[in-house]
């Protein structure tokens, strides 16, 4: 690789890239099966399930905003596919489109309560999270529901092809889709504008609330999606099937070096992240860390590059 590609590749880019050969190394000193590729392909077929979750994730940071339903997002669309794929035929052909849609739903009213309403993102999107999660309780009546995945949604989260998961492929597609969007379209040049300075945006001609909305809806159906594919992991969809994924999505994006303060990015380093972080929570969990520690691991990671972007954005303004 000649020192030019180098430079046209982010530097905490290259960061969390090296990160990951630390902690291969680590990981290959504890247990050498930890680098076999058998593993490691585990690993990646893991992290494809936080990787679509952290794909639409990083369009909402890039804004500069942040989408916290987005655990019950991920529960709700399983739910709801699970449900919609009891009945017959039918019913498994439209079970993953309607859970997307559900998702998309929750995403359109996120962003228009952002974008029209100005409720700041934080705010409203925890009280989004919150009325999801009464809302599945009541359908569940507080019980796991009686739902399983459907074939297709096992095909694609557990089943391979040619050795490979079936799940590395959906994540692939999800990549290939939205780093074309960011990189090759003017919707994806809107989202950096609008990320940098809204109102500079706004009187540059950009619709700056429909890339908003925009951004949250793609979330939205995102989350829902990665519930849909642990849905067929797992066999079944089950409450809070999602808290777990919301905090190391957002640690993922980070270290792959997207501005928490929005603006700044690129996707190749959320995937990037996403691995880095599938793992770090491999390694932990092989010299055995409480959940506990995890979360102070991930927490202190946004609370640190949160300090750093801002001393830089308070030096460059």
């Amino acid at each position: 690789m000649t020192s030019a590609t180098f430079k046209a590749i982010d530097k905490p880019v290259l960061i969390a890239a090296g990160f990951i050969g630390v902690v291969l190394a680590i990981g290959a000193s504890i247990n050498i099966s930890f680098v076999s590729p058998t593993y490691l392909l585990q690993q990646l077929q893991v992290a494809s399930f936080l990787g679509i979750i952290a794909s639409g994730m990083m369009l909402v940071i890039l804004l500069g905003q942040i989408d916290l339903s987005l655990p019950w997002t991920v529960t709700m669309g399983a739910m709801m596919a699970a449900a919609v794929g009891r009945f017959g035929p039918w019913g498994e052909a439209g079970a993953i489109p309607f859970g997307m849609l559900c998702g998309l739903a929750v995403g359109l009213v996120n962003g228009l309560g952002y974008a029209y309403l100005r409720v700041p993102s934080m705010i409203f999107t925890l009280g989004m999270n919150a009325v999801l999660q009464g809302l599945m309780v009541l359908y569940s009546g507080g019980f796991a529901p009686l739902t399983k995945a459907t074939p297709l949604m096992q095909l694609l989260a557990v089943q391979r092809t040619l050795g490979i998961p079936n799940a590395l492929f959906v994540w692939m597609a999800i990549s290939i889709v939205l780093a074309s969007v960011l990189k090759l379209t003017p919707f994806g040049r809107y989202v950096y504008a609008t990320g940098n300075r809204e109102s500079a945006a706004y009187l540059s001609g950009v619709r700056t609330r429909l890339v908003i909305v925009g951004c949250f809806a793609i979330n939205g159906m995102t989350s829902a999606l990665g519930g849909i594919m642990l849905t067929g992991y797992s066999t079944n969809a089950y409450q809070g099937m999602g808290d777990p994924y919301l905090l190391p999505a957002i640690a993922a994006i980070v270290l792959g070096g997207t501005n928490i303060l929005g603006g700044k990015g690129s996707y190749l380093g959320t995937v990037i992240g996403v691995v880095l972080i599938v793992l770090l929570q491999s390694m932990l969990s092989v010299m055995q860390m409480p959940e506990a520690g995890r979360q102070i691991i991930y927490g202190v990671v946004i609370v640190v590059m949160l300090l750093v972007y801002g001393r830089g954005a308070r030096i460059h303004s």
